[in-house]
């Protein structure tokens, strides 16, 4: 396989900094409930800003399916700009809501615009690096992610020093502006028809029931880390805040920051180890994957049970690291299972049963809170899950369907 030329690599930095802002705009939220509540008073519910949370997660679940069927017929790039361009001016909007019903539905239309990014993004990119740097090229635009849950605590650092309000502007305005240069510099590829139109490499000598078994198995790997996984996204700070009484600042920081640079680290060094390991051996990026979701489960269950604040947040740092080297890996490994005019589809319903799983999990924390169930023994019991797709992921026997491809 030849080595990809400047080009792959160029629309993997102009996707860096839309990775970062489709999580920031999102993030914030998490670490700004003390000053929103204090000028929307229905917040003051945890259940509430559960729900409030959680609106997001099931219409950005429910519309990711039909991003990726888009993306897999349309131009990426156009698909791209216009998702920055709309969800920024919803993140502009929300600094001027006033009550919750228009705060509710400026976080359904935020879903609807960031679920045709991910898929389109990601599809883009492993179409051109089809050699052996695609899970690191994967690795680094997710790193853009794992930059924007982290600076999404400074969310909370402004929404306390200046206003919740400016946070969300701010944001909007690097948004669409950054749309512009996307306009003017991202281009689809150009063989893309070709491509998607080429026969597939057999993947395997059992047909079509296979490749459906291995995409079902993958799906259940995204889905089940996907519990702890929003839990540490929308819950983490305010567990901080109930066992150590930080305050807003504090808490955001120490859960956005050191979640989120261990995770930067985690998908760099998973997609370069993945990378290695795939060039040896085609499980090298389960293996990589597995091993993610393993620290992934013990640094979980740790957060939730640990006796004090410094081993919780070395908890924090391992998760981070655990799930960046699972998360470099999804779409590299959906690519081994998947046709390429199937991808950005196939990478729509992972993010739809992922981001479900969110759904579920984050208002139902709450309701536990609520009730007086500690947040810290609702983290523990998600280790489960994790640990689960763990299992799944060992067994797992995915092909290489871009032996052979050249690179961009």
């Amino acid at each position: 396989m030849s080595t990809p030329t400047r080009k792959a690599w160029l629309v993997v930095a102009l996707l860096w900094p839309v990775a970062l802002l489709n999580y920031l705009d999102r993030q914030m939220l998490a670490t700004m409930h003390l000053s929103m509540q204090q000028d929307i008073v229905e917040l003051q519910s945890n259940e509430v800003y559960g729900r409030l949370m959680g609106v997001f997660l099931w219409v950005y679940a429910f519309c990711s399916p039909l991003g990726g069927f888009v993306a897999d017929r349309l131009n990426r790039k156009w698909l791209i700009v216009g998702s920055l361009g709309i969800w920024s001016g919803v993140t502009l909007l929300m600094g001027h809501a006033h009550d919750l019903t228009t705060l509710m539905w400026l976080r359904r239309a935020m879903g609807v615009s960031e679920a045709f990014y991910i898929p389109a993004g990601l599809s883009l990119i492993a179409d051109y690096h089809r050699g052996p740097t695609r899970s690191l090229a994967i690795g680094i635009h997710m790193s853009g992610i794992y930059m924007g849950q982290a600076l999404g605590g400074i969310g909370g650092w402004i929404a306390q020093s200046v206003s919740w309000r400016a946070a969300f502007g701010t944001c909007g305005w690097v948004g669409v502006t950054y749309g512009l240069v996307l306009a003017i510099f991202l281009r689809e590829r150009e063989d893309r028809g070709a491509v998607t139109a080429s026969p597939e490499p057999r993947a395997d000598h059992g047909g079509t029931p296979v490749i459906w078994l291995g995409f079902a198995m993958l799906v259940g790997c995204f889905a089940l880390p996907s519990f702890p996984g929003w839990a540490v996204k929308n819950w983490l700070p305010s567990l901080l805040q109930e066992r150590f009484l930080l305050d807003q600042t504090s808490s955001g920081l120490w859960a956005t920051v050191t979640n989120a640079s261990a995770g930067f680290c985690g998908v760099l060094i998973g997609g370069r180890c993945s990378d290695f390991l795939f060039t040896r051996n085609v499980y090298g990026r389960t293996w990589v994957s597995a091993l993610g979701l393993l620290l992934t489960a013990t640094a979980i269950a740790g957060i939730g049970l640990a006796p004090g604040f410094g081993i919780v947040i070395a908890c924090t740092a391992l998760y981070g690291l655990g799930f960046g080297m699972f998360d470099a890996n999804n779409m590299p490994i959906l690519c081994q299972v998947a046709p390429t005019r199937f991808r950005a589809t196939g990478y729509g319903l992972m993010n739809f049963c992922g981001t479900a799983a969110g759904a579920l999990v984050t208002p139902f924390l709450g309701k536990l809170k609520d009730n007086g169930t500690p947040l810290a023994l609702g983290f523990a019991y998600c280790a489960a899950p994790a640990l689960l797709a763990a299992i799944i992921m060992i067994l797992m026997r995915p092909r290489d369907r871009d032996r052979g491809a050249a690179a961009a």
